[in-house]
């Protein structure tokens, strides 16, 4: 197993034993102990199960549909239209068919922002995974939290807003769920809907979760208007008073670092979508070194095109290697170490996920190491991220129940999801965009 030490990450033989959905042993079997079950884990690897921190997992329907093209286009022409043609159903087939693929890469939590809380949760529900979930909110809002009613309180999203608080209110018990509060952008949501949903998540205890600095236009756009970079204007906006989640950052400056630095924002960086679109690299390893908390997302499958963590932490490193022209530029220790305790430490779950250790939530993946992208067993922390792809994972625990053994969903319909996601999908994309 790999288990996180302060000086780093160490592979160990030592058995892992689970009651109910935590870890209660780890090496030394605690007194009294009687296993209903045991797992046989020779030549196996059992790491802490990986946690997705941004994604949009509805959009695992658009997947392979919106390729190739410039950011704008890419969201106003290709996906705004298909979002606008999705059914609450269509949501959750499409949330399940994201949960399969991040279950068998061994992501056991998922930071979503979503269109559609409701079915989002019930298939995290249905499914057994671990998620925290936010309604992508936008618009403009003089009405919101105006107390007037009607079309006038609708108006500028303060109707999403509502309802996000709503579903959440109905699902906040589910022991596996979370939420935040999730307004889009600076340019889909003006300042004072920013700063409604800032209040909101303050009043609840919630974290906030935005995009902010994911394209250079807007950067550039937003300093025209305000003569601020996005960083700075939702400093300014008291959006930091709250701890966010801020996903992407791809263009951002020294002074931009300094405020997520000072203001304990943490960053989800995103390293497949945004050169995918064109939206350049983050300066992670600037960050790291200022002491932003770094974690690890794969965006939407509308923009990947994948929801698999094993090949972002091969990005993650390699994209910094070559660009900075330094190879110790981000180790595959913190690859690792993004997708696991930071992730934890983003969504303020730091002390029940991350890591294997007593006390901890039985969230692990267990891998095959007999196959030869990973052998001769030599660093074990490297073959995750340059040699893994994802596919040596064989079985998957969250909360202690396992949700995938030998490759198979113990959960999960695989066949009825392929189904319901593929023509639901060629519905969606029936109109020319």
């Amino acid at each position: 197993m790999l288990r996180r030490r302060p000086e780093g990450w160490e592979a160990e033989k030592a058995d892992v034993y689970i009651d109910g959905n935590r870890i209660v042993g780890v090496g030394q079997e605690p007194e009294g102990f009687q296993p209903d079950r045991v797992l046989a884990a020779a030549d196996k690897l059992v790491i802490p199960g990986l946690i997705n921190g941004h994604t949009h997992n509805y959009m695992t329907l658009f997947r392979n549909s919106a390729d190739d093209v410039p950011f704008e286009e890419w969201l106003f022409q290709r996906v705004m239209p298909r979002e606008d043609r999705m059914t609450p159903e269509d949501a959750y087939w499409g949330a399940l068919l994201g949960i399969m693929e991040m279950l068998r890469t061994g992501t056991t939590c998922f930071n979503d922002m979503q269109m559609h809380i409701h079915q989002t949760a019930q298939a995290a529900a249905d499914s057994g995974i671990r998620a925290v979930i936010g309604r992508g909110l936008s618009g403009t809002t003089a009405a919101a939290g105006s107390g007037e009613t009607g079309d006038a309180a609708d108006a500028g999203g303060s109707r999403r807003l509502r309802e996000a608080i709503q579903e959440l209110e109905r699902w906040q018990d589910h022991p596996r769920l979370r939420f935040t509060i999730a307004p889009h952008a600076p340019y889909s949501c003006d300042a004072g809907y920013l700063q409604r949903a800032a209040e909101e998540a303050e009043k609840r205890g919630l974290r906030l979760h935005i995009h902010l600095s994911e394209s250079v236009s807007e950067v550039e756009n937003l300093r025209k208007e305000t003569g601020l970079s996005p960083i700075a204007y939702a400093e300014k906006l008291g959006l930091f008073r709250v701890p966010a989640i801020v996903a992407h950052c791809a263009q951002v400056d020294a002074a931009d670092i300094r405020i997520l630095a000072e203001n304990h924002v943490s960053v989800a960086t995103n390293p497949a979508s945004n050169m995918k679109l064109g939206n350049g690299f983050a300066p992670v390893p600037e960050m790291l070194a200022a002491g932003v908390n770094v974690c690890l997302g794969t965006d939407g499958a509308a923009s990947n095109n994948s929801l698999n963590l094993f090949r972002e932490m091969g990005l993650v490193t390699l994209i910094h290697k070559g660009n900075t022209r330094t190879a110790t530029a981000v180790s595959a220790e913190d690859a690792l170490d993004m997708c696991t305790i930071r992730g934890a430490r983003a969504l303020g779950l730091e002390e029940e996920l991350g890591g294997i250790e007593e006390g901890k939530k039985a969230d692990l993946a267990i891998l095959n190491l007999r196959e030869p992208q990973l052998m001769p067993w030599n660093n074990k922390v490297s073959a995750l991220c340059y040699s893994a792809n994802g596919s040596e994972v064989e079985t998957v625990l969250v909360d202690g129940e396992i949700l995938l053994e030998n490759r198979e969903f113990k959960t999960i319909d695989a066949e009825r999801v392929y189904f319901e996601a593929q023509r639901r999908a060629e519905r969606l994309g029936e109109k020319t965009l």
